[in-house]
């Protein structure tokens, strides 16, 4: 998929870029949208497990990957490109081999006293993963497509419209913050409120490190590289949690 990012000329501190009120009506039409999908595709009894319920899941997720295009091309109005990296990737392999050994270890140390096996099982037999190879489907989606979409979408085009509203380094932790609600409805559903909170702390500082990536060398890609390899040491997890 392409990736726009704003043309040099057209930046977000420019009197000529988006306005303050275009950048929270962005904010405002697409940050709500994940977290609804999860909410009829996991959360509400009349909808959950139901094809009305992933059919509003997955528009969720169509409505948050055109959205941005959509925006950058009539409202902006600015030019798109490829995100080309400017450096970066060695912070990138580097943070995500240290965010992922962080995971494991943190599972094999205190996963047991933590974690309800059963309920996660449970929940990836109601979700059709319970399968390996299926499992093993999902994770490489989730790890070689999922996270360059979601660079693209709370990355580069949130933490842009964050960063027009209150500059850069609060957009750091804005955008972090609006990656991590969504997480927040998805993992209630497979844990307790205790692996829930440890694990939306852990989706903060990914997302606060992965913005922080971006507006350093304003490209997703090393961020991309990071999260790639965090979402592998996850779905490690995972199966062993599912399947060991």
């Amino acid at each position: 998929m392409t990736n726009p990012e704003f043309s040099q000329n057209r930046n977000s501190h420019s009197p000529k870029g988006p306005s303050k009120r275009q950048a929270a009506l962005a904010l405002l039409l697409l940050v709500p949208a994940p977290s609804l999908g999860v909410a009829f595709g996991m959360w509400m009894p009349e909808t959950r497990g139901t094809p009305l319920g992933q059919g509003l899941y997955f528009f969720s997720k169509l409505w948050i990957l055109a959205l941005p295009l959509l925006w950058t091309a009539f409202v902006d109005r600015a030019r798109f490109s490829w995100s080309p990296p400017k450096g970066g990737f060695a912070f990138g392999l580097y943070s995500g081999l240290l965010i992922g050994s962080a995971i494991i270890a943190v599972y094999l140390l205190l996963g047991h006293q933590l974690i309800d096996v059963s309920q996660v099982r449970s929940a990836a037999q109601t979700n059709g993963i319970a399968d390996p190879l299926r499992y093993i489907g999902l994770a490489a989606y989730l790890s070689l497509i999922n996270a360059v979409l979601e660079e693209y979408v709370w990355r580069w085009f949130v933490f842009k419209k964050s960063e027009r509203l209150w500059g850069a380094k609060a957009a750091v932790f804005a955008s972090a913050f609006f990656f991590t609600l969504h997480h927040i409805w998805a993992l209630k559903a497979q844990f307790n409120l205790t692996v829930t909170a440890l694990c939306a702390v852990g989706v903060f500082v990914g997302g606060v490190i992965w913005s922080w990536t971006y507006d350093r060398f304003r490209s997703i890609w090393p961020g991309y590289l990071s999260h790639a390899l965090v979402d592998i040491a996850i779905m490690l997890v995972g199966y062993h949690l599912i399947f060991g």
